[in-house]
């Protein structure tokens, strides 16, 4: 369903030149040669559909479950295994270049563009312009059109070859305009930051982006473990703690085996509520969201890196029987949180961190496992009825 109404976009449609004239003049401000500006722009055209793509919602969340099994399955982790070794020489100069392992440059290209099978087919420049002359996001999507004119200015690649997803997102690794000017790098010497047919310019790009983010070459991104009986799931909060205190509590690795004895500390992510997967998340879990906000992303990273690498499985799979939540369901949930005393904030149908606070609040309240997720347990005691959605989720 459409945030906005029709005539909004009509709006949008029937002002577009008079936009594409105040862009231009605001990219030449900006530093774009008039030139770049001007033949550009003069191309670009309004694209209905981008706007259909930015108003559309999907009605479902997905769940934990099904967004990792769709985006770390068995062909992508042998395809990975594959262009691991292929691309050896590669990966190797682009690790000690940045200190980012080959495997987890492996596993970003994997979910980013199925490893280069699809870049995405919208032209950059159009759906930028439409965007930016859409007052829903024009000051974000004007600094990133901006940024792509810079890009042909600087002879990276031709407008007209300038293709990615509709929001602007670019090359291998799907990079946004302003992220490849700040961290796009030649990693092929030929003078060039070509991030859709140079492999050895987008990998050395994604690994400097990592290392600029902060990535920590000496450890992991984090780990599955177990959990001991009668755990405080409220110990899931995002709180870091020291490695050694999560030992003294019980907590193993996924085998059982004693946590390694390291300085670090980590925090507790599950994903799925007790009845999934846990993991302790180290300083790298934070800077892969800092590629990625999503926690689910992170660790289907983190999860996919591990195999390429070698690794199995998940010791404890995410439950596969639970339900989808509509954004309605989830502004009911926050509604009657609230009613309750425990504020989620304005009731916006998203799951974050403040609804997830007050769920482990009510169930800390009403003696639930506080893992701050809306099982059965939390909807019947809320009131819930669950919107279903035999479908599935949109992911």
């Amino acid at each position: 369903m459409s945030s906005l109404p029709a005539a909004a976009d009509t709006d949008v449609a029937s002002d577009f030149p008079q936009c594409i004239k105040r862009l231009e003049s605001q990219a030449i401000e900006a530093g774009v040669s008039s030139r770049t500006a001007g033949d550009v722009l003069a191309s670009a055209e309004y694209l209905e559909r981008v706007i259909e793509l930015d108003r559309r919602q999907p009605e479902f969340t997905t769940t934990f479950a099904d967004y990792l099994n769709r985006r770390v399955n068995e062909q992508r982790v042998s395809q990975g295994r594959e262009l691991l070794q292929e691309h050896e020489e590669l990966l190797g100069r682009v690790t000690r270049k940045t200190g980012v392992p080959a495997p987890y440059l492996v596993a970003f290209w994997g979910l980013e563009t199925n490893f280069g099978a699809y870049f995405g087919k919208m032209p950059v420049p159009s759906s930028l312009a439409t965007l930016a002359c859409d007052e829903r996001r024009s000051e974000f999507f004007t600094e990133q059109l901006i940024a792509a004119l810079r890009i042909i200015d600087e002879g990276a690649i031709p407008a007209e070859q300038m293709e990615g997803s509709w929001a602007g997102a670019m090359g291998h690794v799907q990079f946004m305009p302003t992220v490849f000017l700040r961290h796009a790098v030649d990693g092929d010497g030929d003078g060039k930051r070509d991030l859709w047919n140079s492999l050895p310019d987008a990998m050395m790009s994604a690994g400097h982006f990592l290392q600029d983010l902060g990535w920590d070459g000496d450890y992991r991104w984090g780990r599955e473990v177990l959990l001991p009986d009668n755990f405080d799931y409220e110990l899931s909060d995002g709180r870091k703690l020291p490695l050694e205190e999560w030992r003294q509590m019980g907590v193993t690795d996924a085998f059982g085996n004693a946590l390694a004895n390291e300085p670090i500390k980590a925090s507790l992510v599950v994903p799925a509520g007790h009845r999934g997967p846990a993991f302790l998340a180290y300083r790298n879990f934070g800077v892969i969201m800092g590629w990625n906000r999503s926690e689910f992303y992170a660790i289907a990273v983190g999860h996919l890196a591990d195999r390429i690498a070698g690794a199995g499985k998940l010791q404890n799979p995410p439950p596969e029987d639970m339900p989808a939540l509509s954004r309605d369901n989830i502004m009911n949930i926050q509604r009657a949180l609230s009613d309750r005393g425990f504020d989620t904030g304005e009731p916006d149908g998203i799951m974050g961190p403040n609804t997830r606070s007050a769920i482990r609040a009510f169930q800390s309240d009403r003696g639930i496992i506080a893992d701050g997720y809306p099982g059965d347990t939390v909807l019947d005691a809320l009131g819930v009825n669950l919107q279903t959605n035999a479908a599935g989720a949109d992911t």
